[in-house]
């Protein structure tokens, strides 16, 4: 009977408790305090403690500044990368999209679409760290291009929402060439007098920001935002000098200039209503 009580005997295991646990409540990674799901889901996954920002992904954006499923057309949605360059390392490029595909239900690293935002019309594109660190392949580069041009062809503002680890190093000089593609497409669109608004969310590092997500007409970012080209650690060994603490958040970006703005998740749709207004751009007259 005794045994009966021993977890050794019995190999009672404790791992469904944790599980449990794990699924109502989340560790902030900014102050360590553990937050009920729901409460965080409840303000946008914001911490209520310190106002760390965790990921929401591309779908969160889009549920929490566009209008609704009625108002959205997704632009290219069958666009997908490539192996053009046979890539082998540990495993397969071919394997890493498909386990990318699979793990988030996505096609490439960003969405692009059309649609309203109170009744303003936009282009967005959103990308979503958690498909393959975000990182600008083939595809990326030339959906977003596409949506630029949508945008300059019908005269929409465009915005994009960035998460990106940088180029794509399976797609070597190709990937690299997509920082030249998404610039020249931001200049004809400037050319075009088109509004564009960039916002940096945690992280936005290598070719990403070094291309378009630095051409903003104006510049977001989101509180306590990783931003910057390089690592520290590299920087460090370049130049031989101690960094500035937080050097490459988003509130020393904005106190160097390199950042128009700080915005709480909360108020980004509005910032960017009242941006899209100020700048001269009308409501549409239906919207579903």
């Amino acid at each position: 009977m005794a045994a009966w009580f021993r977890r050794s005997k019995q190999k009672i295991l404790s791992t469904e408790r944790r599980n449990v646990a794990e699924d109502l409540w989340s560790k902030c990674p900014g102050c360590s305090e553990y937050i009920y799901r729901q409460e965080l889901q409840k303000a946008q996954m914001v911490c209520p403690t310190c106002a760390h920002h965790f990921p929401i992904g591309c779908h969160g954006y889009i549920d929490l500044l566009l209008d609704g499923s009625n108002s959205i057309t997704e632009l290219n949605p069958g666009l997908t990368s490539v192996d053009a360059l046979e890539f082998k390392a540990r495993k397969k490029y071919t394997e890493q999209l498909a386990a990318a595909e699979k793990k988030t239900g996505l096609k490439e690293a960003v969405i692009t679409v059309a649609a309203t935002i109170n009744k303003y019309p936009i282009v967005l594109a959103v990308m979503d760290f958690s498909f393959i660190g975000g990182s600008m392949g083939s595809a990326v580069g030339e959906k977003i291009s596409r949506a630029i041009d949508y945008a300059r062809e019908h005269r929409f503002p465009m915005a994009t929402i960035s998460s990106s680890g940088g180029a794509r190093m399976q797609e070597g000089a190709l990937s690299l060439m997509q920082m030249a593609k998404t610039s020249a497409k931001l200049a004809l669109f400037n050319e075009a007098d088109g509004l564009f608004i960039s916002i940096l969310t945690d992280p936005t590092t290598g070719g990403v920001t070094a291309s378009y997500a630095m051409l903003g007409d104006v510049i977001l970012a989101e509180p306590g935002a990783l931003i910057g080209f390089a690592g520290a650690r590299v920087i460090k060994q370049t130049i031989g000098q101690d960094l500035p603490e937080g050097f490459q958040r988003a509130e020393f970006l904005l106190e160097k200039g390199f950042v128009d703005h700080i915005v709480h998740r909360k108020d980004l749709k509005s910032t960017l209503v009242n941006l899209i207004s100020f700048f001269g751009y009308e409501q549409a007259a239906n919207t579903a």
